[in-house]
């Protein structure tokens, strides 16, 4: 009897590889998390208090005790900011990527390499040192492996988080699909092509039209005119991006939101953006209702910033949007306010997103977690769904 896989999850934060672990039924026990960040290792406890949690930095892990695990996985989604698109992009002279190199380092000196390995991380990540320093050590220690470049779109969920996604495999055992050299949009068949769970091709930029605000350069001037070819643009937004939005809500592969929302068990009167928030950034917002098929990528900086960091909920939906921006800027703030109450916006609460990320019902942060530190752990978190496909095609 093969024994119970035995697997290292680094970067472990508040468990997402872990959930996906589950999730993808695998016989598997991990034998190690790491993580350096003491919040997110209380949500990780919380919710695995049984497994062997080490609260140090990857670099403070010796060889000996990497040995002495005798693992045969390793899951890990590396610090991104060196190689996010808003970042300094840094890359392998940023020193939050010091820990990543010390595992490139090391894994060549493992008395056993592991047979399996996944990482997550940013879009960029293929563009980065980095990544060429990674491919490079799995194919000095044997390993065949193939890249991706994921949104959670792919499996008909309603929000935009392109990631891009490696899994690896110690030769001479095979993939059970035809890898290519190519990094891939879609997930891979047993078949050996690489066919879409949804009904339609993913296109990369219909899946990923959240950019930042920090790094938007607008190609075209914004608009909030009539237009005989598009829809009335009343917000700060390209025709282009208004048209997009159409379109993936008529998209009927992916899921609505409301599918998502939490049911009234918790308060929600907490999360209704403020009156000086709607003042200032009304024309920022990306506004979403239960109806519709689409959000954008949630940011660690959601709920304390307001502009650039995800989408918002339009809670009376019976409201029209266009009705209520039409010539708001000629209103004095006060009628403007009266105005923008009408939608009843708010925020994504935590467990909404969580939800969204995949995570299972189960899954819950410690009561003494603020919302703030809530939405900053889940926006370093990963799509569980995604990872957890990935470990199937890994494995099988």
């Amino acid at each position: 009897m093969e024994r119970c896989l035995r697997v290292l999850e680094l970067y472990s934060g508040i468990g997402g590889m872990h959930h996906a672990l589950r999730e993808s039924r695998i016989d598997a026990e991990v034998v190690a998390a790491v993580d350096v960040n003491t919040i997110a290792n209380e949500v990780y406890k919380h919710n695995f208090p049984t497994t062997p949690l080490w609260p140090k930095t990857i670099e403070g892990i010796t060889l000996q005790e990497l040995n002495r695990l005798d693992f045969d996985m390793i899951l890990m989604s590396p610090p991104c900011q060196p190689f996010t698109r808003i970042g300094l992009q840094g890359d392998v002279a940023d020193p939050r990527a010091k820990s990543f190199l010390y595992v490139l380092d090391i894994l060549p000196r493992l008395e056993r390499l592991p047979k399996y390995i996944l990482l997550e991380n940013v879009k960029g990540f293929e563009d980065s040192s980095a990544r060429n320093v990674f491919l490079q050590t799995l194919e000095k220690c044997g390993f065949q492996y193939q890249e991706f470049l994921l949104s959670p779109t792919c499996l008909g969920i309603p929000n935009s988080r392109l990631r891009y996604f490696l899994i690896a495999k110690l030769l001479p055992e095979p993939f059970s699909f035809q890898t290519s050299s190519q990094i891939l949009t879609e997930f891979p068949n047993p078949e050996g092509m690489c066919l879409q769970e949804r009904s339609v091709p993913m296109n990369l930029d219909k899946d990923w039209p959240f950019v930042p605000a920090e790094e938007t350069k607008m190609t075209s001037k914004p608009s909030r005119q009539y237009s005989e070819q598009g829809p009335f643009l009343f917000k700060l937004e390209t025709p282009e991006d208004a048209e997009r939005k159409k379109t993936q809500n008529n998209d009927i592969s992916i899921q609505m939101l409301q599918v998502f929302l939490e049911d009234g068990a918790e308060d929600l009167s907490q999360y209704f953006l403020p009156p000086k928030s709607l003042l200032r950034y009304a024309l920022l917002l990306d506004i979403v209702k239960p109806t519709s098929r689409r959000s954008t990528c949630f940011t660690k900086g959601y709920g304390h910033y307001v502009e650039g960091t995800g989408s918002v909920l339009q809670s009376a939906e019976d409201v029209e949007m266009e009705s209520v921006f039409k010539l708001l800027e000629t209103l004095s703030e006060e009628e403007k306010l009266k105005r923008l109450s009408t939608l009843q916006l708010r925020y994504f609460t935590p467990r909404e997103i969580a939800k969204l990320h995949g995570f299972p019902q189960e899954f819950s942060f410690p009561d003494k977690t603020t919302v703030k530190q809530r939405y900053r752990l889940l926006g370093n978190s990963l799509n569980v769904h995604i990872v957890a496909k990935l470990i199937t095609a890994l494995l099988i």
